[in-house]
């Protein structure tokens, strides 16, 4: 996902290389995810982690061993001037031999066995994290944000800690501790020539590998992002598929998705085309060194200073220590690859939350009286978007305990703004609002959002059923209480018409109901709910005449023991509320009762009278010509 990590993630500072920064980005992740191999307060885990360590030392050990005591069996076996073969200690090297060779294997996969617990563990905790920091972002970012890419982020940084965690502890480690070994093992039975052309090899071999996967990381880099690129056009596009159809541009979108693809197929090509580059000069330079030392050896053997099982001792050591190293070479990648998908992930759980909990907040419900339950008040607030873009502009107002209160006003004039700070999707940038007297960034966010409800103008449903949705608003509620709300809703009866019933899936985004029926479910949901405060945001606007008197009649009922906000654009739904306040450009123009406001002859008696004569002419018999 190219934007977050742009936009999100901290800019490396300008004077360092890009190489460098790369290396830099590369270390931040690998010190991220080390708390995960080594859990805090996870005794058992730490336990695993030292004695998989341990076993993949003996595992090292015994498979080091496995030439020396091939080559000592060979000239045991060699004809040596037709003197008679002993068979014991052939028969012991030869046990051993066996013994080692299991012990190698055996060794190893326990080592792969306590790990995996591990491993998994870690993975399982860190997206559990991303998840619970992604709810935890403020509702600016994921207005920003672009769902396909960032679903993508997820999975690729969950996959590439998998591979960093299993071939980075159990690959790399063992294999640089294996050539260590193997190259003083060689130093101290032959000369030092051996061993220097065995680390000029495996240097030659390190250098090419990391020279080539630092290009092959930028073209991973490109790749990943085109693919988010594509992966969020297409999900953007499935999710507004009425939309497309009602202009008839599929045509454009298979466009724009191909053109996405386009750069995917071109950064994926040459990926690939690095990873050709890449095996054939490690194996050339594998194949080099492998020659060199072989031809020392056969030198050896003329001048009688090697004997035939020394010489098949460092061939199978050569070949032995080659074989992991090319596979490192693969390792190396992958983990390269892992660490470029890891960083977004890391990134984004960097990413500042901005509305938080003050340390040591209160519960909201820990400081309610019985005599002051739910009151709100709302003092000289100041809140713009941006800046520059002020929309509410020192707004005070109060709504006593169980009273209702209506905000309406034109389009733009920030009345669905009132409900987001209340909710504290964001914070107010002057004056603050109270409830029962506490300002409500002093407490926390889950208290504060579980005493109110919110009917949302945009209903938007999960793609389940439909008892799960309506049980959403109290997870664990009982079929009873589901059905009661629903019936409060005016949904019962129609869910009870479907053949599945309550088990009825209502598709992506509930668009297999109706606007009507989804914003009855989304009223059910949130009087199952039962919350102290109530905010209806154009919570009708998606009903029939006659289905918004029967809500209505349901919501009064309701709201009547709650403090209720009503934010509407239909006057008729609020003539009943204890005070009406009208909001123009941020500022309330006027406020009071329904028939005060209609003697005043202000604003809104300009708005009542303009939806009189609209429902007027709705209501009046098309002309039949």
């Amino acid at each position: 996902m190219a934007f977050m990590s742009r936009r999100q993630a901290p800019p490396a500072p300008a004077a360092l290389p890009r190489s460098l920064q790369v290396q830099r980005s590369n270390l931040q992740t690998i010190l991220s995810f080390l708390p995960y191999l080594w859990p805090a307060g996870n005794q058992g885990a730490k336990l695993r982690v030292v004695t998989a360590v341990v076993f993949m030392l003996v595992a090292k050990i015994a498979t080091v061993y496995v030439p020396l005591l091939y080559a000592r069996l060979v000239d045991i076996l060699a004809p040596k001037d037709g003197a008679p073969i002993g068979l014991m200690i052939p028969v012991a090297l030869i046990l051993a031999y066996g013994a080692a060779r299991i012990g190698a294997a055996g060794f190893g996969e326990l080592r792969d066995a306590l790990f995996a617990p591990v491993q998994q563990r870690a993975v399982r905790v860190l997206a559990l994290q991303t998840f619970q920091h992604l709810h935890a972002l403020s509702m600016r970012f994921h207005m920003d944000r672009q769902t396909g890419g960032l679903s993508r982020v997820i999975d690729r940084g969950v996959l590439g800690m998998q591979s960093v965690l299993r071939l980075a502890v159990f690959n790399i480690v063992p294999t640089a501790l294996e050539l260590v070994m193997v190259t003083i093992i060689i130093w101290h039975l032959f000369d030092w020539r051996y061993a220097a052309i065995t680390l000029i090899a495996v240097a030659l071999y390190v250098v090419f590998t990391a020279f080539l996967a630092g290009k092959r990381g930028r073209y991973r880099r490109t790749m990943n992002e085109t693919d988010s690129d594509a992966s969020t056009k297409a999900l953007d596009s499935l999710l507004n598929y009425e939309t497309v159809k009602y202009f008839n541009n599929e045509a454009h979108e298979s466009a724009r998705y191909d053109k996405a693809l386009e750069k995917y197929e071109r950064a994926s090509v040459r990926v690939q085309v690095s990873l050709n580059l890449l095996n054939l000069g490690q194996a050339a330079i594998i194949a080099l060194g492998l020659t060199a030392i072989m031809l020392l050896a056969l030198g050896g053997m003329r001048e009688g200073t090697m004997t035939i099982g020394e010489f098949v001792m460092i061939n199978t050591y050569l070949i032995q220590l080659y074989q992991p190293l090319n596979f490192l070479g693969v390792v190396y990648m992958t983990i390269k690859q892992g660490l470029v998908d890891m960083e977004q992930m890391f990134a984004l759980l960097r990413v500042d939350q901005e509305v938080r909990d003050k340390p040591n907040a209160p519960a909201l419900l820990a400081h309610l009286s019985e005599g002051a339950a739910g009151e709100v008040r709302f003092e000289n607030v100041r809140f713009g978007y941006q800046p520059e873009r002020v929309i509410l502009k020192g707004l005070s107002l109060t709504v006593p305990a169980g009273a209702k209160l209506a905000i309406v006003g034109p389009t733009g004039a920030g009345k669905s703004t009132i409900s987001r700070l209340l909710f504290r999707f964001y914070d107010v940038t002057g004056g603050r609002i109270l409830i029962d007297g506490q300002d409500i960034r002093d407490i926390t966010q889950d208290s504060l959002r579980a005493a109110i409800g919110v009917v949302p103008q945009d209903t938007v449903l999960f793609n389940d059923t439909i008892r799960y949705n309506i049980a959403y608003g109290r997870p664990g509620a009982s079929q009873e209480e589901i059905e009661h709300a629903a019936r409060l809703a005016q949904v019962h009866d129609f869910v009870q018409s479907l053949p599945d019933g309550y088990d009825t899936r209502v598709g992506e985004r509930g668009l297999k109901l109706s606007g009507g029926e989804k914003q009855r479910v989304a009223i059910a949901r949130t009087i199952l709910k039962d919350p102290r405060i109530l905010i209806l945001d154009e919570a009708t606007s998606a009903l029939d005449s006659r289905t918004e008197q029967e809500i209505q009649a349901a919501l009064r009922a309701v709201a009547s023991r709650r403090t209720t906000l009503v934010i509407a654009h239909r006057l008729s739904t609020v003539t009943d509320a204890d005070e009406i306040i009208v909001l123009r450009d941020g500022e309330i123009a006027e406020r009071g009762r329904h028939t005060d406001l209609l003697a005043r002859n202000g604003l809104y008696a300009r708005m009542w009278a303009l939806q009189a004569v609209e429902q007027e002419h709705a209501a009046q018999p098309a002309e039949v010509d």
